[in-house]
């Protein structure tokens, strides 16, 4: 029998000034069977970052055509394709033909940084491509906010992310390898 997704239910207060955004989400999010807290978490920081009315979560993990968000518009079209990790050269190819921008944020300490050694000479002529790296630290202590039920706000500023709950507040700030 196939394990189901987990299901979390998160309230997300975001404060964005780099952008002007001011906005309540009230969000869904179904981690698949084989992902764990920190990459959920890393989704869920994914939203907070380029948060729109539009943006979604995907089914992510279980399809290879599909990112982990998007941003779609009222035709259909892909504005904005987020993925996590590490994807392979095809993959970005893909995402930057299909959609206006990309944006790939990359985790996992010293495999990252093998990964963006390898793929960073590739990756230049990827026009709609930014690459962003989030710290293994901060990654780490991400993973510590998940609950089933959470309450968080997310402030942004000058590029900085403040995620707290009631209990902890992280200061996270990502690294840009890629514009």
């Amino acid at each position: 029998m196939a394990l189901k997704a987990t299901i979390f239910k998160a309230e997300l207060q975001i404060a964005d000034m780099d952008r002007h955004y001011y906005q309540n989400h009230t969000l869904t999010i179904a981690r698949h069977p084989s992902e764990n807290d920190e990459r959920m978490m890393i989704r869920l920081l994914a939203f907070s970052l380029f948060a729109d009315e539009q943006l979604s979560f995907t089914k992510g993990l279980s399809t290879d055509d599909e990112p982990d968000l998007w941003l779609k518009n009222y035709s259909g079209e892909i504005e904005l394709w987020i993925d996590l990790g590490q994807p392979d050269e095809k993959r970005i190819r893909k995402a930057c033909g299909r959609a206006q921008s990309v944006v790939l944020i990359n985790y996992g300490g010293r495999t990252s940084e093998t990964w963006w050694d390898q793929m960073a000479g590739k990756l230049d002529r990827f026009q709609n491509l930014k690459v962003l790296n989030l710290p293994e630290s901060s990654s780490k202590t991400l993973a510590e906010l998940a609950e089933r039920n959470m309450q968080l706000s997310a402030s942004i500023q000058d590029g900085h992310i403040m995620l707290s709950n009631e209990r902890h507040s992280l200061d996270i700030t990502l690294e840009q390898r890629k514009d």
